[in-house]
């Protein structure tokens, strides 16, 4: 395998599948069938799931919400997602351990990268939930976040799409396909890819960033053994 260690962002929205909100078993199991096999393969995966398929923190702050309470309750929708994917991919036989941002120590283990690093050294997937732990930050910023402080040889967002377009391709059909572009450029253009936190923290790191259609299966495992799939984003 090309790469030992990665960091693995999955938006809420996959986890919902073809449902208009909330879990699709048929999706989750999918995922967790996938991630289970590639750590069996000598892979270390740690996993940051958003929330969005149960709530977003910006559209409650869009209802008159204050944004700090809505972003508190978009990471509690991340302990949600961490804990179905923690159960899903336990019933594949490997071993999982859920690490929260915020303190839930009844539910899951509280955040510290050494303990985190121990868990993958020890062949276990490490799924981070609530964000940063912090309001303002979104789930991509944690990932990247989480992706720097584990030493990830690899950060992929798996999200609707093939890659990184110019535009949406759903939208425009002209849209210009990019295999391979830089952080400065996606930052310059404006690419719908993260937030800017999110890729200015890549950047600065040198993390590279691999964008790709998550509802194709088997394309996870088949990037992590090499194969060149969706867009990749490098300093």
């Amino acid at each position: 395998m090309p790469y030992k260690r990665v960091l693995l962002k999955i938006s809420g929205e996959a986890l919902q599948g073809r449902q208009d909100s909330g879990i699709e078993n048929e999706t989750l199991n999918r995922l967790a069938t996938d991630i289970a096999e590639i750590c069996r393969s000598g892979v270390q995966i740690g996993l940051v799931v958003g929330g969005g398929n149960l709530i977003r923190g910006a559209e409650q702050a869009a209802k008159g919400f204050e944004q700090v309470t809505g972003d508190h309750m978009g990471m509690l929708a991340t302990v949600i997602n961490a804990l179905a994917m923690q159960d899903a991919i336990e019933r594949q036989g490997q071993s999982v351990r859920v690490m929260s941002a915020i303190r839930i120590n009844e539910i899951c283990e509280g955040y510290i990268r050494r303990r985190a690093v121990r868990h993958l050294e020890k062949g276990r997937t490490v799924v981070f939930a609530a964000g940063t732990g912090n309001p303002f930050f979104t789930t991509d910023s944690a990932a990247s976040l989480r992706a720097i402080e584990i030493n990830a040889d690899l950060m992929i967002k798996a999200t609707k799409v093939d890659g990184v377009y110019s535009s949406d391709p759903a939208k425009d059909s002209s849209a210009e396909f990019y295999s391979r572009l830089t952080f400065d450029q996606a930052l310059y253009e404006r690419l719908s890819v993260m937030d800017a936190t999110a890729l200015v923290l890549c950047r600065d790191h040198q993390m590279p960033l691999r964008v790709m259609n998550i509802f194709k299966p088997g394309s996870i495992k088949r990037l992590i053994e090499g194969e060149d799939i969706g867009s990749l984003i490098e300093a």
